[in-house]
């Protein structure tokens, strides 16, 4: 096959100006339409992407997308990622977000949580402590200063175990490609709300096992700190981060 045809190939089967990392991974390569198609991945499912909204922190995009028989679709998603560095564009997962999971040190049978005001529920809602990423900034030092802005508390991030256990996951992917590391670590000092941001109305919760018991059966509580509770229920005052071992 020569240039010319993979070249068309690979726009016939992803959408124009997406297909640069494909089109250079295929230069001066002959191939076939199979293996075209394996570098374009999934992209011949999107045909065109359009921003609805110019927010600071997220916006919505309307996508011209085919389903699974090959129609034309509408889809909506949110992002935070800028316009034409989407994640369906680069293919590259990073995390926006961190959160983190913090048991106190001199207690670590006792977790840090946040019950914070939401908007789209108007009410408060048990979470971990967490925030969005600084440019510059690596998680580590995202989750140190997070913490410090909504407990007051000082964090000693914990680095033994797996590091699959910190690579970011997505959160909600039928609504947004947005992904978050969990940053583990020992909480120290004392709890305060002087730190934070009139925008946040945040209550400090430091919450024993029994307490994290009565919030799963109870509160309102964030799908992922629940997760996460029901792994601290599970934990070992000796060796409270021994379920990073996997």
């Amino acid at each position: 096959m020569t240039w010319s045809s993979a070249r068309w190939a690979v726009d016939r089967y992803v959408v124009g100006g997406w297909n640069q990392y494909q089109i250079e991974m295929m230069k001066g390569e002959a191939g076939t339409m199979d293996k075209i198609k394996k570098e374009a991945g999934t992209m011949d499912k999107i045909k065109n992407i359009k921003k609805l909204t110019d927010n600071r922190f997220l916006n919505m995009y309307e996508m011209d997308a085919r389903d699974s028989k090959g129609n034309p679709m509408k889809y909506y998603f949110a992002s935070r990622g800028k316009e034409g560095e989407l994640k369906c564009a680069t293919k590259k997962n990073f995390a926006e977000g961190v959160m983190v999971y913090a048991v106190l040190e001199e207690e670590p049978d006792k977790i840090v949580l946040i019950r914070q005001y939401r908007y789209p529920i108007d009410d408060y809602i048990y979470e971990m402590p967490a925030g969005l990423v600084d440019p510059m900034e690596d998680v580590n030092q995202t989750a140190v200063r997070e913490f410090r802005e909504e407990t007051g508390m000082d964090l000693k991030v914990v680095t033994s175990g797996s590091e699959s256990c910190r690579r970011p996951f997505y959160t909600t992917i039928g609504l947004t490609d947005e992904a978050v590391s969990i940053v583990y670590g020992y909480a120290g000092g004392n709890a305060t709300d002087a730190f934070s941001e009139d925008s946040e109305d945040i209550e400090i919760i430091i919450a024993d096992k029994d307490m994290a018991r009565d919030i799963l059966k109870n509160g309102n509580v964030a799908m992922k700190c629940a997760l996460l509770l029901m792994q601290f229920l599970q934990s070992d005052r000796e060796n409270p981060f021994g379920f990073l071992e996997v």
